[in-house]
Formats: C-alpha cells, sequence, structure tokens
C-alpha cells in the first residue's frame, strides 16, 4: 500500500492550499480515510475525515475553512484548506482505513 500525498507549500495568513492523497495497491472505497495535522512539537492530531459513506467530521479548528471530499474512482482524498492561519502550520498526514498513513506534506503559514 502506498499512499502518495502532495499540496503542501508556503504560504501567507489567508489563502488557500489543496491537500491531495492517491492510494495506491488498497480498496479505497471501503475505508474511512482521513486527514491529521501535527503542529510542531506537538502530537498528531485528526483534521477531517470521511466515511466509507460519505459521513464528514472536522476539528473545531478547521470548521467553515477546510473541506475534505474524496473520490473513489481515482482513489484520492482532497483537503481544500481556505483562510489559513499561522497555527495551521505543520506536517499533514493522510489516513486510509485503521492503520495506513502516507508521508507527511508540509503547509508553512506566514503571518
Amino acid at each position: 500500500v502506498q499512499l502518495q500525498a502532495s499540496g503542501g507549500g508556503l504560504v501567507q495568513a489567508g489563502e488557500s492550499l489543496r491537500l491531495t492523497c492517491k492510494a495506491i495497491g488498497i480498496n479505497f472505497k471501503i475505508y474511512d480515510v482521513g486527514w491529521y495535522h501535527q503542529a510542531p512539537g506537538k502530537e498528531r492530531e485528526s483534521v477531517a475525515t470521511i466515511s466509507s459513506g460519505g459521513a464528514i467530521n472536522y476539528a473545531d479548528s478547521v470548521k467553515d475553512r477546510f473541506t475534505i471530499s474524496r473520490d473513489n474512482a481515482r482513489r484520492t482524498v482532497y483537503l481544500q484548506m481556505n483562510s489559513l492561519k499561522p497555527e495551521d502550520t505543520g506536517l499533514y498526514y493522510c489516513k486510509v482505513g485503521p492503520n495506513n498513513w502516507g508521508r507527511g506534506t508540509l503547509v508553512t503559514v506566514s503571518s
């Protein structure tokens, strides 16, 4: 199983980024998927998840700013991040199913 995450970068506060995570070698559509954020010096936390049935949950800190979506045909999960804040800085990891993690993609938001 491979999870290829991309889309991170350096942006200014208020700008947007779109993260993409493509899954290879896994029956993507049957699994819950999600994005997790690890800020510098902190533990990894859930940002947004979307179940195999389409149920979505967001962390309170990103509600109304981030949107998670999935394309089962492309085996891909997306995270649209708008109105970025400096506290959104960190590594973002995608997860497919209970145990499959992608490499982190770095998001840096300058004030």
